[in-house]
């Protein structure tokens, strides 16, 4: 009789170190996945706010040429002849690229700060993966031990660090916590 419930005991604990090493395998896959992830949207937000950078300078330099044109416009009032029509078209042409700019700029700023926000989710998920993988790598130790020695409270110990293993494992899914 005590022959049946040592049985049952390691079916039990076999059912439960296949769960453990299924959920940490799948674990450490998607755990893997939204790392990658990360880094991709990392090189994301790189490359956008380099691109507003980009687009910040082109109309720094639009803003300054648009300055310079106004300045000779004031200062070769009526000497030259057919200038101050070039000019002023020169300066309508400059504000228009100007607004352009801005308008980009703002649209690049939008998608990086999206960027940074799939960054933050995506660390979320990876996060508990990665602790999923822990508890449940220290239950399968536990309840191989257990079985070894053939000690039921060490099995008892792996299904609690286990259950954590498998709450982190759901929360990587939707982190709910």
């Amino acid at each position: 009789m005590a022959e049946d419930k040592k049985e049952k005991w390691m079916n039990g604990v076999a059912l439960s170190t296949i769960l453990f090493a299924v959920c940490a395998t799948l674990s450490t896959f998607k755990g893997g996945q939204y790392s990658t992830k990360t880094v991709l949207y990392q090189l994301k937000v790189a490359n956008e706010w380099a691109y507003y950078q980009a687009k910040d300078m082109k109309g720094y330099l639009h803003e300054l040429q648009k300055d310079k044109l106004e300045l000779d416009l004031l200062d070769n009032a009526g000497h030259t002849p057919g200038y101050a029509d070039a000019a002023r078209k020169r300066i309508e042409a400059y504000a228009d690229k100007i607004k352009k700019y801005d308008a980009q700029r703002g649209e690049i700023e939008q998608k990086a700060r999206s960027y940074e926000t799939a960054i933050v989710d995506s660390q979320a998920h990876g996060q508990n993966f990665g602790m999923a993988v822990i508890f449940l790598q220290i239950a399968i130790l536990l309840s191989s031990v257990a079985a070894l020695m053939k000690k039921i409270k060490l099995w008892y110990g792996g299904l609690v660090i286990g259950s954590l293993g498998l709450l982190y494992f759901a929360n990587g899914f939707s982190v709910f916590f």
